[in-house]
């Protein structure tokens, strides 16, 4: 014999009878004189059954039943009860009528309702409407019965709620009760009988209350209460918890059409968490990413998992010449990637120059041109062992063309000048690993736009020389949207990166100024991945016009916590909540305090092992 039936079940005679009062006096021997099993485990403290509630332990617990429906109703009723941010079980018992024996009831009520309809017609009487609305409704019933397309249920619908104590307990049936009887539902508590009802209510699959109501196949299947969209898939990565049934959302952005995603989020709302949380579990599934960083937020974590971090300044070691070529793959000829890298680097000219006259641009794209002729590099030529030209050779054929003392003019000082540190030489930047960061943190506001060009260019060269999975992530990517060729650039990326098994993760916490880009719209709709953070009122009416946001999405964002928002996948949109273990947060937090503590710790560390 258990604990739990010496304390709340079976009568004992004889020796039992003795042992129990035995128990009583020693509680202590209990684990010496009775089998401990999972039901004593379970079992709570104490339990006193009142006319209308339960108490189990330190918890009220109140128990109803649904006792009337109206004539109609619509889908997904049910849910604003299932995500209800409360502590309830919800227990819902459907018993199969026989057909024939349902017919028979439908004959007796149809003969009934009619009856009284006559009666009243005799008597001169004016007609009921309501009789009139039975009598078709039973009709019709009756009729999709006989042919096979419904059939009848009695019901249970039962709800136990929990509280800590009685004014609780009556704010949480308030409540539900007045969402319910909007809808024209309503509810009574099993008076007398909430001991039956929480029986009927836990897990077991009793139903010892008993309290049914007759429905048909349409109206029974609205009570479905599973009705949130769920992102759950059997691979992917983990994003999230799903807010509304915290389920959990797991999805590869590798199986949408696309592989692209963009995220708007105001300051301090988690983006660089959220993104460097994704970064960090893509890897673990042979997922290569490059990270374009204006902050210096990822250098940390490329430290962590033995990536590169490349820091891009007017001092810094690290050089990319913008001349580079990439290898033409097997589907692409020569003459193809030269006319695309030609293209990018007249873009890449109109940014730098402060932009082109139509006559300038098209001296820009000969000189170019010839600037790779003067190293033998023509549409023929074999690009695995060339010397790729500099700006001072594109500057030295400019000088030999006429009319070309502008432009000119306005590039000495990438070539000869204070920033000819950064674009006049060779490429030493290998970007061989699983993952890598480039920093322009340290370059000047007015040349950061240009760099993020040439690391994007870079970048992308890099990817079409051979397929892998990818992961490319620009952060602050309002940067680029300030000009149109940088802008235009992105949106390139965004629609041929599939072809290169490429995705474009696109981050940005002005939405505004990205928006008002004419290629700003364009990438949000080549993305299939959106994901919305918090937001402020100065933007949050831009997001609901370009993402169809309902009112209460919009205030949702309005009023979400960090790391939390709206994730959108293909047709599905959940409101998601970032969630991460201890290690993942130690590796990616970018909680100042957090960093200093991290800091500190380390140094302690150090110290002490000094010391030994």
């Amino acid at each position: 014999m258990s604990i739990f039936d010496s304390l709340f079940g079976k009568k004992k005679t004889g020796k039992d009878a003795t042992r129990a009062s035995v128990l009583a006096v020693l509680p202590e021997e209990i684990y010496e004189s009775a089998t401990l099993e999972l039901q004593d485990i379970i079992a709570p403290s104490a339990l006193k059954v009142e006319p209308k509630s339960l108490n189990l332990g330190d918890k009220i617990a109140r128990t109803f039943f649904v006792i009337s429906y109206p004539r109609f109703l619509t889908d997904n009723w049910f849910s604003p009860i299932i995500n209800l941010d409360k502590i309830f079980d919800v227990a819902i018992y459907i018993h199969p009528i026989d057909t024939s024996l349902a017919l028979r009831e439908f004959q007796k009520k149809v003969a009934e309702v009619q009856s009284q309809i006559n009666a009243r017609e005799s008597k001169g009487m004016v007609r009921d409407p309501m009789l009139d609305t039975a009598n078709e409704d039973l009709e019709n019933l009756r009729d999709s019965l006989m042919q096979a397309q419904e059939k009848m249920f009695d019901v249970g619908l039962y709800i136990t709620i929990y509280a800590d104590n009685d004014l609780e307990l009556f704010k949480i049936e308030s409540e539900i009760k007045s969402i319910l009887e909007s809808k024209l539902i309503y509810l009574k508590p099993a008076l007398f009988q909430q001991d039956e009802g929480f029986k009927s209510v836990i897990p077991i699959g009793n139903d010892t209350l008993n309290v049914h109501q007759k429905l048909n196949s349409e109206p029974l299947s609205s009570i479905f209460p599973f009705v949130s969209f769920d992102l759950t898939s059997d691979k992917g990565i983990l994003y999230g918890l799903n807010r509304h049934n915290s389920s959990l959302v797991i999805f590869d952005r590798f199986s949408l059409e696309n592989y692209n995603s963009v995220m708007f989020a105001k300051s301090g709302s988690g983006k660089s968490y959220f993104t460097k949380l994704e970064i960090l579990r893509s890897l673990m599934f042979e997922t290569d990413v490059i990270v374009i960083d204006p902050e210096r937020e990822y250098e940390f974590l490329a430290e962590a998992v033995g990536g590169r971090y490349f820091n891009i300044s007017l001092s810094s070691d690290h050089h990319i010449n913008p001349f580079d070529l990439p290898i033409p793959r097997e589907d692409e000829t020569a003459a193809d990637v030269l006319r695309s890298n030609i293209i990018n680097l007249v873009g890449l000219f109109r940014l730098m120059l402060g932009g082109l006259t139509p006559e300038e641009d098209s001296l820009v794209d000969r000189a170019i041109s010839e600037t790779y002729a003067i190293k033998d590099i023509t549409p023929d030529s074999d690009f695995s062992n060339i010397e790729p030209p500099l700006l001072s050779d594109f500057e030295m054929v400019l000088s030999g063309m006429e009319n070309s003392e502008s432009v000119i003019q306005r590039l000495v000082k990438y070539t000869r000048g204070s920033w000819s540190t950064f674009l006049n030489k060779p490429s030493n930047v290998d970007i061989n690993r699983k993952f890598i960061v480039f920093s322009v943190r340290d370059m000047e506001d007015e040349l950061k736009p240009i760099a993020m060009y040439i690391v994007t260019h870079f970048i992308w060269n890099a990817v079409r020389k051979n397929l892998k999975k990818r992961l490319l992530v620009v952060d602050e990517a309002w940067w680029m949207m300030k000009s149109e060729d940088t802008a235009s650039f992105l949106y390139s990326i965004a629609k041929r990166g599939r072809k290169y098994y490429l995705g474009l993760a696109t981050i940005t916490q002005d939405a505004a100024d990205f928006m008002k880009s004419p290629y700003g719209a364009p990438i949000v709709t080549n993305s299939s991945i959106q994901i919305l953070l918090k937001q402020s009122p100065s933007t949050i009416d831009i997001l609901q016009k370009t993402f169809n946001l309902t009112d209460e999405e919009k205030y949702l964002l309005l009023e979400s916590g960090v790391g939390e928002g709206i994730f959108f996948a293909g047709t599905k949109h959940v409101a998601l909540k970032v969630i991460s273990s201890y290690t993942e947060d130690q590796i990616i937090t970018s909680d100042p305090s957090q960093i200093l503590s991290i800091k500190k710790a380390k140094q302690e560390l150090a110290e002490a092992e000094g010391k030994k």
